[in-house]
């Protein structure tokens, strides 16, 4: 019998509006490189996976400066309104060249601070999973419930034990992910990560602890941070 492959999904068709820059977040440099690049070779150059697609925005005219679009490696589609109909595209994308039990990672495109040992240690321990899951990090902060409004007040402090940032790679069969995520978004529930599409489909994930520094970048200082951890690797 042959062992499940492994494909990789990076949706890229945000256009990351918090980054106040003129172009998505994506297409910011560090060190001279497109941060979707850095991303997709320190994944890609694992040697784990038979294939990855990349969803695009319709109005993407950077992807023609990447290094990724000369990446033989690399498939792309057209990308949706938000992430879940990105991944569900692209998932659609694979469906001739995927298997069933197939496992499918999506990885957000501005995590380029992915270590190749959380990547292995997340394959290894989800290989004989029956739903998959995700990579994550215990909550560390002490966590505060607030009012909202100009100078929210603190109404209370929130037990933290059970609490875990959600981050990428999150790892799921392949049927099993079209299945949620087309199921979640025919009834509008909200999906921010492919966790929670498996979540409301009664599939349960498990938590695989990943380094903290595993960031993404959302807002402009991140990105002086994520050059700092990436040259200390």
């Amino acid at each position: 019998m042959t062992s499940p492959k492994l494909w990789l999904i990076v949706p890229a068709a945000g256009i990351g509006r918090r980054m106040q820059t003129e172009c998505p977040k994506q297409y910011l440099r560090i060190n001279n490189r497109f941060i979707l690049d850095i991303t997709l070779s320190r994944l890609l150059d694992s040697g784990l996976f038979a294939g990855c697609m990349v969803p695009l925005n319709a109005a993407d005219h950077w992807w023609p400066e990447s290094d990724a679009s000369s990446d033989d490696r690399v498939q792309t589609c057209g990308g949706g309104a938000e992430r879940a109909d990105s991944v569900l595209s692209a998932l659609h994308a694979l469906q001739e060249q995927v298997a069933a039990d197939d496992w499918v990672l999506v990885h957000d495109a501005a995590r380029p601070c992915i270590h190749s040992t959380d990547l292995e240690n997340l394959v290894s321990t989800l290989s004989d999973h029956p739903v998959g899951g995700l990579l994550a990090a215990p909550v560390a902060d002490t966590l505060k419930k607030a009012e909202p409004g100009r100078l929210p007040e603190v109404i209370g402090t929130v037990d933290r034990s059970r609490l875990w940032r959600a981050l990428t790679p999150q790892m799921f069969r392949y049927s099993m992910l079209v299945k949620a995520l087309e199921m979640a978004l025919k009834e509008g529930q909200p999906v921010t990560d492919e966790s929670s599409a498996m979540e409301l489909s009664g599939n349960m994930p498990v938590l695989v602890e990943g380094r903290s520094d595993n960031i993404k970048i959302t807002v402009p200082a991140d990105l002086g941070l994520a050059g700092f951890i990436l040259s200390r690797f």
